[in-house]
């Protein structure tokens, strides 16, 4: 393992982590304020999933691409920095071409296709530096070294949620006429574009990566069997890829039949989509053919240690109930605490800037917990009990919505929500670093984040049918939604005890 590696201090880690600060003020604008931004350009409340599902798409496909990719890319730029600066330069452009929307002959089409850039960029950046945590650190530091990551992807959470409400508090227009976007929200764009990139060249010109050689004398897997999933593979039969392409049929049909919305169709065709990938790699790991990509990422996803297996279970609940609040948390709040869904309207616009508020808080709790909550709490009671918990804090912070009216009283829903996104950052990914074989931490790393990516992929195709069918025009009861996923996902927590 990663044992010889040297302890570094804080200044390294400091430097290691620093780039995601920049990619997380990218994420933070995105969250924030795309739903806004999309009903300013004239999408319904119904149009906000189809919009929104080129996010998690775009992660889909993207993560596990990049962590192949950037396990094996070795040159005089590193292992992981190609990817940081990649996407930190694609991701910058979008941020800026984001809020020249109305300008475009079609906004709303424009909008989204930003958003599919942005989302895919942003992710071309991310994904390698989860790994590059435990590519540069000991396993004795992995927990330190995420931590270190989380504060800075709580501060740089905290800098992009609140660049509408500290605009406007410094005079900058906060309304706009009908279909376009208000000045704090465009120069929000363009001033966190200018940081995302500085942020992560700072990393990039700071850190030296470890070479293939010095690795090897760390004692990385040297003697790992790269060779196992394709074993695996190879051993198993197309009939679980039939049944992927049969759910994949069944769930299309459904659409009609149950007068489901439009979105659905695409996780029917994302689950056929699987089932015809599985197929053509079992194929070509049978032929011998397993040094290609596509044998590699099915091959690794079928052979997934038992402790990642059971943590992917408490990612799908945890990040389920983080794409709810991401979409909803706007409509809820103009809606049910300022009395308004006329998004030219004062009030509107007064909560949707309320809601940047919430989500500085909840960033900047995430913060601080990262630092001084959870290190404590993990020496005393342990990583597993200690992410349970956290989760339990974040699911009463949804439930208080249901009980709430007052914009200011809502402040302490977000701190045991910041707690529960704290523990969601770091506890998982502290797990894993210490107990995958490092040689392939970029392809695990991204192919964990699937299970980011397939909630919310689901919430942006379901749940629209679900709201739709019981709770028209309500959105307030997808806060219950999300603090049951939290409750699950606590509970799916402590079966990953039994195997660590």
């Amino acid at each position: 393992m990663s044992a010889g590696k040297p302890r570094l201090g804080p200044g390294a880690l400091f430097n290691i982590s620093f780039g995601f600060f920049g990619i997380q003020i990218g994420f933070a604008l995105q969250n924030a304020n795309m739903s806004r931004l999309f009903q300013t350009l004239g999408a319904s409340m119904d149009d906000l999933p189809a919009l929104w599902v080129a996010a998690p798409l775009t992660g889909l496909i993207v993560q596990p691409i990049i962590g192949y990719l950037s396990d094996k890319t070795w040159n005089r730029f590193g292992r992981r920095r190609p990817y940081f600066l990649t996407g930190a330069i694609l991701a910058s452009l979008a941020l800026f071409l984001m809020p020249l929307s109305p300008a475009f002959g079609a906004p709303l089409l424009f909008a989204a296709a930003m958003l599919w850039v942005l989302d895919a960029s942003l992710n071309i950046s991310m994904e390698p530096f989860r790994a590059f945590v435990g590519d540069m650190l000991g396993t004795d530091q992995h927990s330190a070294g995420y931590a270190v990551q989380t504060a800075f992807i709580g501060a740089g959470a905290v800098v992009g949620s609140i660049f509408p409400a500290l605009l406007e508090w410094l005079g900058v227009a906060n309304v706009a006429p009908p279909g376009q976007l208000p000045d704090t929200v465009r120069w929000s764009f363009w001033s966190g574009a200018a940081i995302l990139f500085a942020a992560v060249m700072w990393t990039v010109l700071t850190v030296k990566e470890y070479s293939p050689e010095q690795m090897a004398e760390f004692g990385d897997d040297s003697a790992q069997d790269l060779s196992q999933p394709a074993r695996v593979l190879a051993s198993k039969s197309f009939l679980a890829g039939g049944l992927w392409i049969a759910l994949g049929a069944a769930v299309v049909l459904a659409v009609e039949a149950f007068s489901l919305e439009k979105e659905v169709y695409l996780l029917g065709a994302l689950l056929a989509a699987y089932g015809v990938l599985s197929i053509a790699a079992i194929t070509m790991a049978r032929r011998g053919q397993d040094a290609n990509i596509l044998s590699s990422i099915i091959g690794d996803f079928s052979g997934m240690p038992p402790v990642m297996k059971r943590l992917a279970v408490v990612q799908f609940f945890s990040w389920s109930a983080l794409f709810i609040m991401w979409i909803n948390t706007t409509p809820v709040v103009t809606q049910y605490v300022y009395g308004s869904t006329d998004t030219a309207s004062a009030p509107y616009n007064e909560g949707a800037n309320w809601v940047n508020v919430l989500f500085t808080v909840y960033n900047g709790v995430a913060a601080i917990a990262a630092l001084a909550l959870l290190p404590v709490m993990s020496r005393r009671i342990g990583q597993v009990w200690t992410h349970a918990a956290c989760l339990m804090l974040g699911a009463a912070g949804f439930l208080m919505f249901f009980a709430v009216r007052d914009a200011q009283t809502l402040l302490l829903a977000e701190i045991g929500i910041g707690i529960a996104w704290a523990s969601i950052l770091a506890m998982p990914y502290a797990i894993l670093a210490s107990n995958l074989p490092q040689q392939k931490l970029g392809i695990y790393m991204g192919l964990f984040n699937v299970f980011i990516v397939v909630p919310q992929l689901l919430v942006a195709t379901v749940m629209g049918s679900v709201m739709n069918a019981f709770f028209p025009g309500e959105p307030l009861w997808t806060m219950l939604f999300a603090a049951s996923c939290w409750v699950v996902a606590a509970g799916a927590m402590i079966r990953v005890k039994s195997v660590l």
